[in-house]
């Protein structure tokens, strides 16, 4: 009985050790494997100017899951953020009198929900691209109607909709990121473009 005990009691340690590399060996073969994988797919890391979106109303998609709206869908900006990194901004890394994408990587893209005004412009609703020529006291916001382009390369004035010059304004904070941001005013609402030490305000009304 003794040495039947000590037979399976070696024989399960055995059993142990074998899982035990079995178990090593298995998750090495997955770590090669999703590499490989990433690698045949071309998934890229994460970007530098990271997406993010903006709702009018604000944080409208939080709002429906907590039946909590007031007011319906009017408009969604899509942009991707660059940081300021110890950069001079504007003047510099954005320059003056020069077509801006306002952002990174893809024009920036705005889309109206209804039918609204900029600049006593009236727009359908659709989507369309924003650009910017930015001056040290004024900015020149653009609507656009291509859309789905990278940078501000193919940028044809022939399809703006509407220009419209904003003042410029100077925070008390530095903004490390590009920040967009709807916010509610008389007869629709303002959308808040900031970054590093400035900040503008376009107005839209429906």
């Amino acid at each position: 009985m003794v040495t039947s005990g000590i037979i399976i009691r070696f024989t399960f340690a055995k059993y142990a050790v074998c899982m035990k590399k079995s178990f090593i060996l298995l998750a090495v073969f997955q770590c090669v494997f999703f590499a490989l994988l990433a690698q045949n797919n071309n998934i890229p890391p994460i970007d530098k100017s990271p997406m993010d979106m903006a709702y009018y109303p604000v944080n409208y998609p939080v709002l429906k899951i907590q039946d909590k709206i007031t007011e319906s869908l009017a408009a969604r900006v899509i942009y991707s953020r660059p940081q300021k990194a110890g950069r001079t901004v504007f003047g510099s890394l954005v320059k003056y009198g020069e077509i801006w994408r306002l952002g990174a990587n893809e024009a920036t893209e705005i889309e109206f929900f209804k039918n609204v005004r900029i600049g006593n412009k009236k727009i359908n609703k659709g989507r369309y691209t924003l650009y910017a020529i930015v001056n040290e006291n004024t900015w020149t916001i653009i609507v656009n109607k291509e859309i789905d382009v990278w940078g501000s390369f193919t940028y044809n004035k022939s399809k703006d909709i509407v220009r419209t010059e904003v003042a410029v304004q100077k925070t008390d904070v530095t903004i490390e990121s590009l920040s967009m941001i709807f916010e509610k005013a008389t007869g629709g609402y303002n959308l808040i473009i900031a970054w590093d030490n400035i900040k503008i305000s376009l107005p839209i009304s429906f």
